[in-house]
């Protein structure tokens, strides 16, 4: 049995809805996307040489699943008792976060995880910033974070 395979060139996947991103963030980090127009995702990010974190966001419609591939990440959410439950993450581990929940990722140096999103259907960006969280955690540094971890 022989398979025959063909390359797909990126104008016949914008053409079948899918696109490629690939940016720095203001962090450091460095995000290469495949995206689809029905709104899923998959992101590889590699944090920058200091760890950092991402923005305070939730989703109406889309799910995340996050894999930590290397390095260790700090999750954050606004838990259903409004108080800031914090999961740390590392090589291996995964996490998987629902529609309407306030998010966020603190990424140690060179961490890479991997992202995807789904459930979006349809083109509208589903991303909302989530102050609520932002007020909580962004001045948080790595130190605040590993002592936290330490004592929970």
């Amino acid at each position: 049995m022989s398979s025959s395979r063909t390359k797909i060139s990126l104008e016949d996947a914008r053409l079948s809805g899918i696109n490629i991103d690939f940016e720095k963030m203001e962090n450091g980090e460095k995000r290469y996307r495949l995206m689809s127009s029905d709104g899923s995702y998959y992101c590889r990010t590699v944090a920058a040489e200091t760890g950092a974190w991402q923005n305070s966001h939730y989703h109406k419609r889309v799910t995340e699943f996050y894999v930590i591939q290397s390095g260790w990440i700090v999750y954050a959410e606004i838990g259903l008792n409004e108080d800031v439950d914090f999961r740390f993450l590392k090589d291996g581990e995964s996490i998987f976060v629902k529609p309407f929940v306030h998010h966020n990722l603190f990424l140690s140096p060179h961490t890479i995880i991997h992202t995807i999103k789904y459930g979006g259907e349809g083109s509208e960006i589903d991303w909302f910033p989530s102050k609520e969280l932002d007020h909580f955690i962004k001045n948080l540094s790595e130190n605040d974070l590993k002592d936290l971890i330490k004592y929970n």
